[in-house]
Order: C-alpha cells, then structure tokens, then sequence
C-alpha cells in the first residue's frame, strides 16, 4: 500500500531542459534533498517496518529479510516472525533451527542463522534491546556495515550513508552519470554518500529512506520511470542521453538446476518435519546424486542442517 500521491512530476524534456553537462554545483546533495524527500513525503510505501510501533527489532528483522528479497515476499513471513518473536529475546530463547524453519522460502536461509545469532547477542550484551550505538549494532554477529547503518538511520533516526543497491543505483546516475554502480560497493561510492548526506541528522535519516525508495520505485535497474522523477533535471546519466553501461557485466541470478535449488529443495523437506529426516528421504529430493551430496554437505557445512547417527538430518537445536 502506498501513500496517498500528488500528480506525477512533469517530465524535464516536456520543460525544455536540453541535455547537457551539469556544473558542479548542481549535483550537490542540497540540490537533491529537498525534492527527493518531498516526493518520499508524498509517495512512500506503507510497510510494517516504517511504523513506529515496528521499533528497532522491526527494522532490523527487515534489513535481514529484505537483502536480494522483494517486499511482496518479505510481507508474510515478517508479520508471521513478529508475532512469534516480538522482541530479540523471544528469538533468543528458541532453538535456531526454529529461525530457519519460520524463514520459509525467502531464499539464503543463513540469513536467519545470522539473525538469530544477533538476538542472542541482543539479549547477552544489550539487556534484550537492540542497541542505538553504531560500534555496538557493528559488533554483533551477522551485522555488517549496511545492517548497521539502517538500522541506526531508520531506526533510531542517526546520520548514516545507507548504501543498498537501490540507493547505489540513484546515485550512480543521478550524479555520477552512469546507468549501473559497479558489481561491488566501492571506497568511491561510500566517499560520495557520505558527500551527499545532509548535515542535520533527522534529515539525514529521511534522505537516506528516500533515496533508497527512489530507487525501489522510480529509478529502477529497468524500465526507469523518468518523467515521475522528482530529480530528473538533475540527472547526470538522463542529461547525457543515458549512456548504455560500459562495465563489467553485470551479475545475474540464476537459480533453475543450481546447488543453490538443491539446498532449497533439501530445507524445504527439513522445514516440514518435525522428528530427523532419513536419508533415504532426502535422496528423492533430487535426482543428481552428487550434485545432491554436495548441497547436502554445504548446508551441514554452514550451520543449517544437523547430521545424526544413522544417516538423519535435522534442522539445528545449537
């Protein structure tokens, strides 16, 4: 559900502005807060996580949930896991495998490993509150730099550079000039977030949703939508004439015929049960043996399956 919108915002070209280069000047952050922030004000998505009652375990929980995850997939399973585990010390409390069961067919069911691993330390170290402290979220187990920042921006409203693939997206083009940031974040993208980030810090914090829903919305990895842009006479990459992309290829996800499928394929049969798995059941999973072996193996290797004697397999209790 989306907020209410005003009409789209006329497209730059219906105005006249002929394509060009921008001075300096003009791709400073100040020139993009205000209407990036205005359009989100306007245009933002109604989700669980953005409420106030979502509170910091909410926003966290989503960052988990949300990374190479759409929204449509993530809505189900985050009402379902909030209301199970309101609170990191209710995750805590139960046995891992029970995270990794409730994850579902999200995709990267280590994620929920790792989640799992923060509400422990959550509940340890932070009296079962999730910390405000950037240092502090940094620390905790599964947490890395982008968690960490979002969590600290969306939810407890500090200045922080978010960089997700959406937020790296509007900013490539938009001020860089080029249609796809590189393959990984670079010490050149963090320098111009940081560059672009407002000075106060609540605004900062709105900045960095905004953008990020810019880019979920309107500035998207196909089919961009420039005429419903708020920044599209700004745009460096629109004003060169959109420049087709000249890096490295860009990674795709593949799935179908994957050890990657396998491992779904396999959990999907763990999730199910409730007493330990035979092997001989797991072997009618997939046809392939070794390739079948080899999922087999890797998630026992990451935690998230549990080999027993006799040849059984469960979903982890430590």
């Amino acid at each position: 559900m989306t907020a209410p919108t005003k009409p789209p915002y006329s497209s730059p070209a219906d105005a006249g502005t002929a394509p060009g280069p921008l001075l300096d000047e003009q791709v400073t952050g100040a020139h993009l807060h205000s209407p990036v922030i205005d359009w989100f004000d306007d245009n933002a998505r109604d989700l669980p996580w953005r409420r106030p009652e979502a509170g910091a375990w909410g926003v966290m929980v989503s960052e988990f949930m949300l990374q190479q995850t759409p929204v449509n997939r993530v809505l189900p399973v985050y009402e379902q896991w909030l209301a199970r585990w309101p609170r990191p010390a209710d995750l805590a409390a139960e046995a891992p495998g029970e995270a990794v069961r409730a994850w579902g067919r999200l995709g990267y069911p280590r994620r929920a490993l790792r989640l799992h691993g923060a509400a422990v330390a959550i509940t340890e170290r932070h009296g079962g509150d999730v910390p405000s402290d950037h240092a502090q979220l940094l620390a905790l187990p599964g947490i890395g730099e982008y968690t960490a920042a979002a969590v600290a921006s969306f939810a407890y409203g500090q200045r922080h550079a978010v960089l997700d693939t959406n937020v790296r997206r509007v900013f490539a083009r938009a001020v860089t000039g080029v249609q796809y940031p590189p393959n990984a974040t670079t010490a050149a993208e963090r320098k111009l977030a940081r560059a672009l980030l407002p000075e106060e810090q609540e605004t900062a914090a709105r900045w960095a949703a905004a953008s990020m829903e810019l880019g979920a919305l309107v500035c998207t990895a196909k089919n961009e939508t420039c005429g419903r842009c708020p920044i599209a006479a700004q745009c460096a990459w629109r004003l060169a004439g959109k420049p087709e992309h000249t890096g490295p290829p860009r990674r795709g996800q593949t799935y179908a015929g994957t050890d990657r499928q396998v491992r779904g394929k396999l959990l999907a049969v763990l999730r199910d049960a409730h007493a330990p798995v035979p092997q001989t059941v797991l072997d009618r999973v997939w046809h392939e043996p070794v390739q079948r072996a080899r999922a087999l193996d890797g998630l026992v290797a990451d935690g998230l399956v549990e080999p027993l004697p006799g040849g059984q397999y469960r979903l982890p209790l430590t």
